[in-house]
């Protein structure tokens, strides 16, 4: 499990394990994109078994995520390095891990109440949420690597 902790390719202070999450993170709204054009053209079998993929493949980084932070350390460890103010970083990392929670949770539900929420016309409105989380949720994360890496 060292090569988590290895340097990582973005160029900063990151272990590689950060830099392969962030990255995770910053193309996880256009992939969901391109799985919701799949809804729109009516492969409604292909696009839900990419969003099931997708939600489980993010969720094993998520894993892979919380299991680098805890072994190095966690937020104190990445912070010491930072030039950024100790307590506006771990604000934007609460609020980050909101989001992320609630939209882990909302695109869990969109995907369990999937057939329920096309018979009562309400997917589209609950994939659009989700959607909006993901897209938060990659912003935010982005957020919080620069507040630790770079700046």
């Amino acid at each position: 499990m060292d090569y988590m902790f290895a340097q990582g390719f973005l160029g900063t202070r990151a272990p590689i394990f950060m830099d392969v999450v962030t990255l995770t993170v910053a193309l996880l709204p256009i992939l969901m994109l391109g799985i919701i054009s799949l809804a729109r053209i009516e492969k409604y079998k292909l696009h839900a078994q990419l969003q099931w993929m997708l939600f489980i493949f993010s969720s094993v980084v998520l894993v892979y995520f919380e299991t680098g932070v805890r072994m190095i350390g966690g937020f104190e460890t990445f912070m010491q390095n930072s030039g950024v103010n100790h307590d506006y970083a771990f604000l934007v990392l609460v609020f980050h891990i909101a989001i992320s929670i609630t939209t882990l949770i909302v695109w869990l539900t969109t995907l369990i109440m999937a057939k329920k929420q096309l018979q009562l016309n309400k997917h589209k409105k609950a994939g659009r949420i989700t959607f909006l989380g993901v897209v938060l949720t990659s912003w935010t994360g982005i957020w919080v690597y620069m507040l630790m890496f770079v700046y």
